[in-house]
């Protein structure tokens, strides 16, 4: 496919177009320029939103690809109308037929955002990243009984990260906790979490890749040399194969895989199957 420029357009954030146009678009080998249009919510900023469109229309020689999940139907009447894009209306798509399957209309709600004050769904959310922030790093051994997950591995192997992405979406109370060589020398868990085995989960990573991590933020360090990672990810391997702990190598996957794996593995309470 050749270099296009992909609009992503809605009445709301955006979010849902974008996430999932660029699950449409990782199918294809091709380098797209990406421009956000939110809150498109009536017709004149519909039709501001169209001369953008088609001014980069006129000037690549190409007719730019648009996801829109625009709810307001004059609105969405105005850039199917007017626009010089490839339209892929995501809501006609599949809310449509939905509505004929179910025999029901949709609310035609713009954006899942959009009365967030009053979500319980959404407060848990920000209860669980505020969580997850004071239980990073094992800044904080209060309350570990209420985390839903606890993830455990040597410094820079992908903890932090997943535990937010856990947290922001889906809401879940992440903990992690650094294995450090004081617990490889006792070749236990640490004390803290020996009551919450069931909740654990570890990650680990290749020394190698490990290292670069670690030399980006303490360049020719102890900390940083492959050496020390080699001895730290195989003692820390060796304890999660002892305590019978689920694990994975974050290596060469995403935030999304591993935070899936963990889900599939642990299976919070908290949510539903």
């Amino acid at each position: 496919m050749p270099n296009r420029t992909v609009f992503f357009i809605s009445d709301g954030t955006g979010i849902t177009a974008e996430t999932f146009g660029n699950a449409i678009l990782a199918q294809f080998e091709s380098r797209v320029r990406r421009a956000r249009l939110p809150f498109i919510d009536s017709v004149d900023k519909a039709h501001q939103a169209v001369r953008q469109i088609n001014h980069t229309a006129e000037v690549e020689g190409k007719r730019p690809l648009v996801f829109t999940t625009v709810v307001n139907m004059d609105v969405l009447r105005v850039v199917k109308e007017h626009c010089q894009g490839m339209i892929l209306d995501m809501f006609g798509t599949f809310v449509e037929p939905l509505e004929l399957e179910l025999g029901i209309k949709s609310n035609h709600r713009v954006g899942r955002f959009s009365d967030a004050s009053k979500s319980q769904a959404y407060n848990d959310r920000i209860e669980a990243i505020n969580f997850s922030l004071a239980h990073d790093d094992g800044q904080s051994h209060r309350d570990l009984a209420g985390s839903d997950v606890i993830l455990v591995g040597v410094s820079r192997s992908g903890k932090t990260p997943t535990s937010l992405y856990l947290a922001m979406q889906y809401g879940l109370k992440a903990s992690n906790y650094p294995l450090i060589p004081e617990d490889f020398e006792r070749r236990k868990l640490p004390p803290a979490l020996v009551a919450h085995r069931n909740k654990i989960f570890g990650l680990t990573i290749a020394p190698e890749r490990l290292s670069e991590i670690r030399n980006e933020r303490r360049p020719n360090s102890r900390y940083a040399s492959l050496d020390n990672c080699r001895m730290e990810v195989s003692e820390a391997e060796a304890m999660m194969r002892r305590e019978g702990i689920r694990w994975l190598s974050t290596t060469t996957k995403s935030i999304e895989e591993i935070s899936t794996t963990i889900l599939q593995e642990i299976r919070p309470e908290r949510l539903t199957y």
